[in-house]
């Protein structure tokens, strides 16, 4: 971590939940590959006792986003089911805050920032910047990302700790190019 980087710092881990990774019901390809490094990043905030937040899709069974009910995806990360759960090899602690996105039938939350009470907990928190990693990048990543600039945070990428969704071969490449323009700095670490 860049040691001349004043601002109180918290990580924010997006959707590390099992129905993203390999044999989930929405599988990330190479999912899986982020939990090591969040792992690293995990005990590293733990040591210096900087907080930890991790977001979850929470869907009901009937969400606008399942093809179901004529969305893109399969059902996914519906509330209370395996699938929704985080992955079993994160190693959360008891202090992380985990942060539901909203459930509403009707609408899609991509950003952990959308109809959630993070900001509000960072800014009691007096947190300035935010490492960010998780799932997808070009989803969920991308728009908590996008949301966390708009609202002032300076915000760490952690390369390593990403994957792309890539519903199209690009859409991973130009969301990491999308965040950077924004103002998002890459930690390739």
């Amino acid at each position: 971590m860049p040691a001349n980087d004043s601002l109180k710092k918290a990580l924010i881990i997006v959707d590390v939940q099992n129905d993203f990774l390999p044999g989930g019901a929405l599988a990330v390809p190479r999912g899986d590959e982020v939990i090591p490094v969040l792992n690293r990043y995990i005990a590293q905030f733990e040591q210096q006792r900087w907080p930890i937040y991790a977001t979850r899709d929470w869907h009901p069974r009937n969400h606008c986003s399942f093809r179901e009910q004529g969305g893109p995806w399969p059902v996914h990360c519906v509330v209370n089911t395996k699938g929704a759960e985080f992955a079993s090899s994160l190693r959360l602690p008891s202090s992380a805050r985990v942060i539901s996105k909203p459930s509403a039938s009707d609408r899609e939350t991509y950003s952990g920032f959308e109809g959630t009470a993070l900001e509000e907990l960072l800014r009691e928190a007096s947190v300035g910047c935010l490492y960010v990693g998780g799932l997808a990048t070009d989803y969920c990543v991308l728009n908590t990302v996008k949301d966390a600039l708009r609202r002032g945070f300076k915000v760490r990428l952690l390369r390593g700790a990403i994957r792309p969704v890539n519903v199209n071969p690009t859409d991973g490449q130009k969301a990491e190019d999308e965040m950077v323009r924004l103002g998002a700095v890459i930690l390739d670490a």
